[in-house]
């Protein structure tokens, strides 16, 4: 995927006023390949539902989702299904962790699916984020830092294009925050990557190229 387009979208419940501000609502947006944009978001504003517009999961606006040209309205359940296992990975703020299973198997269902990182990899993300000797623990008895941790790592094993982080960091300490950047633009800069992280403030030790607000 060389680029994606936000042309002209306007979400169907959102009130004309937030329309009327925003630098990306209703506006003709080109991202190439590689760029790194930050959207910032205040509560209200349609932050998650742009994540789940790009994503493909709400239809619920008008415009149009574009990746090298094609609408994402268009795709068919089983070519989104493909994309997104081997051209867009995302962080969804609500996580959407498997609680019964463990925090490795969480993981792992994405390395397996479509494989990118190695097992030695993994590993190493885990020990880097500290939540390495929680692996084999179920995902339901890990605090929610550990389990942003896990599901950011579990972001990471697959190939991806375009890496969609929405408040990925909420309850991460200063210290894992950087840690989780670090690791994240390594592994985006490895891919040539997009990376889209909306946050409903500037993330002072991300470099975007581009910072859009909402």
């Amino acid at each position: 995927m060389e680029s994606f387009v936000l042309k002209n979208i306007i979400p169907d419940f959102l009130e004309t006023e937030k329309v009327i501000g925003s630098e990306i609502w209703n506006q003709d947006i080109l991202i190439s390949k590689g760029q790194k944009i930050q959207v910032i978001a205040p509560s209200g504003s349609g932050k998650t539902s742009l994540v789940h517009f790009i994503y493909g999961l709400r239809k619920d606006y008008n415009g149009q989702v574009l990746f090298d040209g094609n609408d994402v309205k268009s795709f068919s359940a089983e070519k989104l299904s493909g994309f997104r296992r081997s051209f867009m990975s995302i962080v969804f703020q609500d996580l959407r962790l498997f609680p019964e299973q463990t925090a490795r198997q969480n993981i792992e269902v994405k390395r397996l699916l479509e494989p990118f990182a190695s097992s030695e990899r993994m590993e190493y993300m885990t020990a880097l984020l500290g939540i390495q000797s929680k692996l084999d623990q179920p995902a339901k008895l890990c605090s929610y830092g550990e389990q942003q941790r896990i599901a950011i790592v579990r972001a990471l094993q697959q190939p991806f294009d375009l890496l969609v982080l929405d408040e990925p960091f909420s309850h991460l300490d200063e210290s894992n925050r950087e840690k989780a950047m670090l690791l994240i633009q390594e592994e985006v800069a490895a891919r040539n990557a997009t990376m889209l992280l909306v946050d409903l403030k500037p993330i002072e030790y991300f470099n975007a190229d581009r910072i859009l607000h909402l």
